[in-house]
């Protein structure tokens, strides 16, 4: 559970051009899991979603997850797993681990009879280890959560990985030895149980004028945070701890949560993944990586982004900010750690807006509308304001509204670890291959392509997969696949080399196995300025106190036209755009890209566009930028 931090708020809308998509088909998975652009995947390639649930207690001074006072731990365990959550994040306190009690608030009878009785004696560890053992026997994953370092409540307090008592040493061996632990812990099927990390829940910092608590790299409120800062630079610790954990178990997902403002931009705690735009986690072991973020709504507290304005639009731009933008460039995947609400129907569905139920009915909308995002509900818990279950933790959940809006948003689970469609009954033909394949070169380093979309056989749902080879003719292979777990038929691949021919093949997958590749498609970038020269003028056209108005024209000067266009500038100051019109754009820091929308792409050699405008906020000195590029060609 996290608390937003008193430290000043900042922001900026981000504007995303969002693709269509469809529904995806998700599968328990076999194997370890491991990442592929931002999807997690399992041992055969085949996409997973982590739909999962929080059972918390472990953390707590209790010591043991809450609930065995009312229910068997297989009693609940089933209903995990019949209400269709397929993980469970198991959030643990280090002193847990290392001074484990016989916890107390565990019954061993009630009304239907003996419960628990296989726990008694146990101290918590070990009821951690049985709790473990039979989320495996009924087909559910966990991730381990290190939510804080002393029992207690809530995330750590100094908003930090280590404290006095249980310094970073301590951190990284509890991990090692838990993951060492866990690693032969399996499902009938030889399916590990623990399949990700949690290294550390809500990293914060604290407003206290000294900015003590975490901070990210290149965070300009902690004097940049640089990796030497050992005590307060999350992402190095990270970075050391992640590598630790693959030391011991090279199979494992390593989950690497935000913090909670950066550069005095502020979220909720672990919210914040700004900062990995420019300073992203590197481990020695690739596709292991997911980034974590929480998420909560005004009755948490009243961020400054619920307000009588506040709209599906507004809160996407705001989690596009924070965090979404790492799964939309297709950097790594994104869970969503937390978030809830509780079991009034206002809570969970409303139309008012900055309400509790318009933040919560959105974000779901916005994980149906973002199928590779991942998630873990906050909490199955009965006592928790935002519980699924009841007090007495039956299988029947507390609200039928909220659990047909998160089961709208659930993988479809199957046995023996295949995926399944939407419809009824089973997903056994294989999608036809896509068809329509055409790339075009849009700059010197960039190529996008798009097909025609494939329709999907009966009770099953299709995403599809992109491969490139320099090569004319190739086969598609894992070695040269560069996507999956797409929705929608179209592919920007960008960081390509200049004046180089690439040639592309996309496959159709659903549950029942892969098409047979696409037509080829080729394109060939173009030269370092493709005979494509620009100026770009910038105009300041209205400015007062805290605020301003810019219009922006791009000339096209050179010898050949463009179809796509995309503008980058820094600003000078502090500058914050509010909004902008004639295309869709995102700020991160003072840096600003800006894409044509779909009608004014086209400028040709000697023409203009003049349509660009928009307004902002600023401190200090409202300087134009210096200088500007198109399609990464600095304009003259």
């Amino acid at each position: 559970m996290c608390v937003r931090s008193s430290y000043s708020q900042g922001w900026q809308r981000i504007l995303f051009l969002l693709l269509a998509t469809c529904s995806v088909a998700f599968g328990q998975g076999t194997g370890y899991w491991h990442t592929s652009g931002n999807q997690i995947v399992d041992a055969s390639g085949r996409s997973i979603r982590i739909a999962g649930i929080n059972w918390y207690g472990f953390e707590t001074t209790d010591q043991v997850v809450h609930g065995l006072w009312a229910q068997d731990y297989h009693t609940i365990l089933k209903a995990i797993k019949s209400n269709g959550y397929n993980a469970i994040r198991l959030p643990y306190s280090n002193q847990m681990v290392e001074t484990p009690i016989v916890p107390k608030n565990i019954s061993f009878s009630n009304g239907g009879g003996t419960i628990n009785t296989d726990l008694k004696g146990l101290n918590a560890l070990q009821v951690m280890d049985k709790i473990i053992s039979a989320a495996g026997a009924v087909g559910l994953r966990v991730i381990l959560d290190n939510h804080r370092s002393e029992a207690g409540n809530s995330a750590e307090a100094n908003g930090l990985w280590h404290t006095s008592a249980y310094p970073e040493s301590a951190w990284i061996n509890d991990w090692k030895m838990l993951v060492g632990r866990y690693a032969g812990y399996k499902d009938a099927s030889g399916n590990p149980t623990v399949v990700a990390v949690d290294l550390r829940n809500e990293p914060h910092v604290i407003a206290n004028g000294s900015h003590t608590g975490a901070c990210w790299t290149g965070d300009t409120a902690t004097g940049g945070c640089p990796t030497t800062n050992t005590s307060q630079n999350f992402p190095a610790a990270a970075q050391r701890a992640g590598n630790a954990v693959l030391s011991a178990n090279s199979n494992l997902l390593i989950i690497v949560e935000g913090v909670d403002c950066y550069s005095g931009d502020c979220d909720w705690w672990g919210g914040n993944l700004e900062g990995v735009s420019r300073y992203p986690i590197a481990l020695n072991v690739s596709n292991r990586l997911v980034y974590s973020a929480h998420d909560y709504g005004p009755n948490l507290y009243q961020q400054s982004w619920f307000n009588s304005s506040t709209s599906f639009s507004s809160l996407s731009s705001v989690w596009n900010k924070f965090w979404g933008y790492i799964n939309a460039n297709h950097i790594a995947p994104v869970l969503i750690g937390e978030f809830g609400t509780g079991n009034n129907a206002s809570g969970i569905q409303s139309a008012t807006p900055g309400s509790q139920g318009q933040w919560f009915e959105s974000l779901v909308n916005f994980l149906q509308n973002n199928p590779s995002l991942n998630w873990t509900y906050w909490a199955l818990n009965g006592e928790d304001s935002y519980a699924l279950l009841d007090n007495q933790y039956d299988s029947t959940p507390a609200s039928s509204l909220k659990q047909s809006e998160l089961a709208s948003i659930q993988s479809a689970l199957t046995e023996g670890g295949s995926g399944s469609g939407g419809g009824s009954g089973t997903c056994s033909v294989v999608p036809s291959a896509p068809s329509g394949l055409a790339a075009a070169a849009i700059s010197s380093s960039q190529i996008n392509l798009n097909w025609t979309a494939v329709t999907p056989p009966g009770n099953c749902s299709v995403t599809y997969r992109v491969f490139r080879s320099t090569a004319s003719g190739f086969a598609p292979s894992s070695s040269n696949q560069i996507a999956s777990g797409l929705t929608a038929p179209l592919f920007t691949n960008i960081g390509l080399a200049a004046a180089a021919t690439y040639y592309y093949k996309v496959e159709a997958v659903d549950a029942a196995g892969s098409s047979s590749a696409s037509n080829q498609a080729s394109a060939t970038t173009q030269s370092s300025s493709g005979g494509f020269a620009c100026h770009v003028v910038y105009a300041n056209v209205n400015q007062w106190n805290t605020g301003f108005q810019a219009a922006i024209t791009v000339q096209n000067t050179g010898t050949v036209g463009i179809t796509n266009w995309t503008l980058k500038w820094t600003f000078p100051g502090n500058q914050q755009i509010t909004n902008l019109w004639n295309g869709s754009y995102v700020q991160s820091g003072p840096a600003v890209t800006i894409r044509n929308v779909g009608y004014n792409g086209s400028i040709p050699a000697g023409g203009s566009y003049s349509g660009l405008g928009f307004t902002a906020n600023f401190s200090g000195t409202n300087a134009a930028p210096a200088s500007f590029s198109v399609n990464g060609v600095a304009c003259r």
